[in-house]
């Protein structure tokens, strides 16, 4: 069986016992980054056989995956952070799982989609996440599509392009849109910030810039 685990976004502490069980109990662990989930795994003083397997990862190691799969072997399968699958290389191996017909069982867990979203003060009852928005290609046509929208938006950001993709809202709607902006999520310096793009674009030239973002919109 393949179970996909989610694993804290940030504070150790969301992480669930079933979750913690399930990576003690299972015969192997593939990780994206081995260094980083040995932090989490020694927390939870779990020890057992890890297997990377990351967005570099070739074939052979994912066919290596799914031969021990089908030897009956029962693999977790964790992100850095979060749910394996959403905006992480885990797409791949799920899918030549269900190809093989390997059972799959979901762990869930933090989600920072929804923590972002539920304390947004935006609406909650329609939403859209998009994960990172493409930095050239469909960009402005993506922003373009959305002018209209009648749901909320959430979406990643990485710190090298924060202020540009504030300025990019700003353009397609307008600097007196309200968003939302969430930084170092369920960590010890965790941000909220609910202003209009305007506000928030002259905060952070202000502040200076750390960390990832989740945005609402």
């Amino acid at each position: 069986m393949l179970y996909i685990v989610s694993t804290p976004i940030g504070n150790l502490e969301d992480m669930t016992y079933r979750a913690v069980r399930t990576l003690k109990e299972v015969d192997y662990i593939a990780c994206e980054d081995t260094r980083t989930s040995g932090v989490l795994l020694k927390h939870y003083e779990i020890k057992n056989n890890l297997i990377s397997f990351h967005s570099h990862s070739d074939n052979y190691k994912l066919e290596k995956i799914i031969d021990l799969l089908k030897e009956w072997k029962n693999i977790a399968l964790i992100s850095d952070a979060w749910t394996p699958g959403i905006s992480d290389p885990a797409y791949n191996l799920v899918r030549r799982a269900i190809e093989e017909n390997i059972i799959l069982s979901p762990i869930p867990g933090a989600s920072a989609i929804l923590s972002a979203l539920v304390c947004s003060g935006l609406h909650t009852h329609d939403f859209r996440f998009i994960g990172f928005l493409p930095i050239k290609k469909w960009r402005q046509t993506l922003l373009l599509s959305l002018q209209n929208k009648d749901y909320s938006v959430v979406i990643y950001e990485s710190v090298h392009r924060f202020l540009k993709t504030l300025s990019d809202l700003e353009k397609y709607f307008w600097k007196d849109h309200k968003i939302a902006v969430w930084r170092e999520l369920t960590k010890k310096f965790e941000e909220f910030f609910r202003w209009t793009i305007e506000e928030c674009t002259t905060h952070f030239k202000k502040q200076g810039l750390k960390w990832e973002f989740v945005i609402v919109f």
